[in-house]
């Protein structure tokens, strides 16, 4: 797949090897570049479509020597078919109130980011991100990006507590979910599966074709619940193909 950008070749570069987060004992590298100012959009578009994810201006995939577990994976909207703990999840949801925001961070958010990170990922490499980190993840972008907020009702005129928060950016062809934080209490919700079954909805509202949701990485145990969405495609050497009853069987060690 050839893509032609209008105004600049992009320069790509190569990390050193460094360990890898979801899979112990491996080494991983990634390639990256940076989004151009002018045609960003169109960039992380052509991009994100050839595997590749999003962090600030960087558009970054893995590139790592000895394995190839971590592959993109997307929903394609229209043939979504919900299950039955799909729509329960839904249902536990529908009081929450959906706001999309522009891409400005605030600190109600920031409190609820360093809450979830603290119960979720407090070994991570986020664990210790501060304000100014997270105004540079929601803010220093150049591509067509918002945050969907949700939110409890309210009982006294207000916004009502914000109960989870997801960066989006809208492509091309679809939507891609940059990173979604939650009230990490609130475990009957499921809010990380609802965010996504969300998103679904609201692609088949706008026509969207996919729902773009990063790396799917086999025997990773914080990835595996990609692998619960059916259908979903991955991206293989030749292209996008729906994930098989075969690729969701546990990766061998």
């Amino acid at each position: 797949m050839t893509h032609h950008f209008a105004t600049r070749q992009l320069r790509f570069f190569l990390t050193a090897a460094s360990p890898c987060p979801y899979l112990p004992g491996r080494q991983e590298r990634k390639v990256f570049a940076h989004l151009p100012l002018n045609d960003g959009p169109s960039v992380n578009d052509a991009l994100t479509q050839v595997g590749f994810r999003r962090s600030q201006n960087i558009a970054y995939r893995p590139a790592c020597e000895a394995c190839e577990a971590c592959v993109s994976a997307r929903i394609p909207a229209a043939d979504y078919r919900f299950s039955r703990s799909e729509r329960r999840i839904l249902d536990r949801n529908g009081h929450l109130r959906r706001h999309i925001v522009e891409a400005e961070a605030t600190m109600e958010q920031f409190d609820l980011l360093r809450r979830y990170l603290l119960a979720r990922h407090a070994e991570g490499g986020m664990a210790d991100m501060t304000w100014p980190d997270y105004v540079a993840m929601v803010e220093d972008t150049a591509v067509r990006t918002h945050i969907v907020e949700y939110r409890a009702p309210s009982t006294d005129g207000g916004p009502g507590d914000l109960i989870a928060c997801v960066l989006v950016d809208m492509l091309n062809d679809g939507l891609s979910l940059v990173y979604s934080f939650y009230d990490p209490a609130m475990t009957k919700l499921s809010l990380g599966s609802f965010i996504i079954l969300d998103h679904v909805i609201q692609a088949v509202l706008t026509s969207a074709p996919y729902v773009y949701l990063g790396y799917w990485v086999n025997g990773s145990v914080k990835m595996a619940y990609k692998a619960r969405f059916n259908p979903i495609e991955i991206l293989r050497p030749g292209g996008w193909v729906l994930m098989s009853r075969r690729d969701r069987e546990p990766a061998a060690e």
